[in-house]
């Protein structure tokens, strides 16, 4: 099992104004690991959501995992759903998600993880 603990960072998105195309101003947001990697997976174009019995499971598990790792800030990961998001994060991470330093640092943590 690996356990990771979820940091979080504040950052500042812009806000744009009524044409949404113009930025008017930034604002300041929560962000974290648990936020980043349901982004990562929730971005995948629909004929690249994984499919069958055994990925339904794995998001099965992942979603138990995320609600329980939002009350306790601790990510609990058989290694099978380990594997599964780290595959992902290495093959479909954004390159310039590294430019945010929180986000970087959360990625890098959950990369190392090591198997309790």
């Amino acid at each position: 099992m690996r356990k990771i603990k979820i940091q979080t960072w504040k950052a500042r998105l812009p806000e744009f104004g009524e044409d949404g195309k113009t930025i008017i101003g930034s604002k300041e947001v929560d962000e974290s690991l648990l936020i980043a990697l349901n982004n990562l997976i929730g971005a995948k174009k629909p004929e690249d959501i994984p499919r069958g019995i055994v990925k339904f499971q794995i998001f099965g598990k992942l979603a138990e995992a995320f609600d329980k790792a939002s009350k306790t800030n601790v990510l609990e990961l058989e290694e099978r759903e380990y594997k599964f998001l780290k595959e992902t994060v290495e093959k479909d991470i954004p390159s310039t998600w590294a430019l945010n330093k929180g986000l970087s640092k959360a990625i890098n943590d959950f990369l190392e993880a090591k198997d309790e």
